[in-house]
């Protein structure tokens, strides 16, 4: 007798890598919920990072996922943090319709330090910067690019500004991640990293309604200007923000239990689950075709042993040329 097979909505049909496009119509809401499972651990186990950091790509990964998931051409959207904290750069990437990648780059005495200080929260390892929001549509279109400060608030709050200053709708975006440890076949421990996050948008048929009140003259952005009025909004909004961060990172919750939970009473609707992978888009022959620009004597200066070898930053694939492999510019 087979078992039978989840269907759409049920929990357990989404799964982990997966991302789950959802509508609530009773508050004019829409968004989008994933669990990373698999996905998350291959890419911050590869690269062996610092809890604090791989927390902090973790989420970064989150939100990537989220807002690429929703491109609707060809193309690459990009996350990237630039501080002047330990972690002074994150980048994380979606190549349409389902490639993600990402790598971090900190100081690794400095993160030591501050976590033995106790001043390790994601905002002071990240210090003051900027954190910029990058679509290519690829040669033929310009790239657009939005940049919000690094501010001391969390990477949360930094994305519903973005979305309210280059977008107009109000946002929430909910992220988590978690260090899980357990034991392998062989009895020897392990840690294994998830991470999950939730954006809800305001999209209600009547446009005056997403209208949001103009920044107060010299105060920067108002953070809570989305609070608007609107009574959908209010509601959607405050269900999200009980969102709690075990439940985001829980393989016994799902995205459909989570969703359920928190818009049941205004019925949501989930739609078919999109699937992401970890994948890089580097290979020989792209790296072969940069090296080809270096000059002789730069050519010279990269090798060693007779063998150039240039390590991907984001995957940690080594690749070996030899010069003679190599037109000198």
């Amino acid at each position: 007798m087979s078992m039978r097979q989840a269907e759409l909505g049920e929990f357990g049909f989404a799964g982990d890598d997966r991302v789950v496009p959802f509508q609530v119509e009773g508050l004019d809401v829409r968004g989008r919920a994933v669990q990373l499972g698999p996905l998350i651990n291959s890419i911050l186990d590869r690269h062996a990072y610092p809890a604090p950091v791989a927390r902090l790509l973790a989420e970064a990964i989150v939100l990537t996922v989220l807002i690429g998931t929703s491109l609707k051409f060809e193309g690459k959207f990009t996350v990237q943090t630039k501080g002047d904290g330990p972690v002074d750069l994150l980048v994380a990437d979606f190549s349409s319709p389902e490639n993600v990648r990402a790598y971090a780059r900190f100081d690794e005495q400095a993160v030591a330090d501050a976590v033995a200080a106790g001043r390790a929260s994601p905002e002071e390892l990240l210090g003051e910067g900027v954190l910029a929001f990058t679509i290519d549509q690829g040669s033929f279109m310009q790239p657009y690019q939005g940049i919000v400060p690094l501010d001391g608030t969390s990477l949360e709050d930094i994305a519903g500004v973005y979305f309210r200053q280059s977008e107009q709708i109000p946002t929430r975006v909910r992220l988590g991640a978690a260090e899980l440890f357990d034991r392998d076949a062989d009895g020897k421990p392990r840690r294994t990293w998830r991470a999950g996050g939730l954006i809800a948008q305001f999209l209600p048929d009547a446009p005056e309604r997403m209208r949001q009140p103009d920044l107060r003259g010299g105060d920067g952005d108002d953070r809570d200007a989305d609070l608007h009025g609107d009574d959908a909004w209010d509601e959607a909004r405050m269900l999200v923000e009980t969102i709690h961060a075990d439940e985001l990172t829980d393989p016994q919750v799902g995205i459909e239990r989570l969703l359920f939970r928190l818009f049941h009473e205004r019925g949501v609707r989930a739609y078919e689950p999109k699937a992401v992978y970890d994948r890089c888009s580097c290979s020989r022959e792209r790296l072969k075709g940069v090296l080809q620009g270096f000059s002789a004597e730069e050519i010279e200066a990269s090798t060693e042993d007779g063998t150039i070898t240039v390590t991907c930053e984001f995957c940690s694939t080594n690749y070996d040329f030899e010069p003679g492999e190599l037109t000198p510019a």
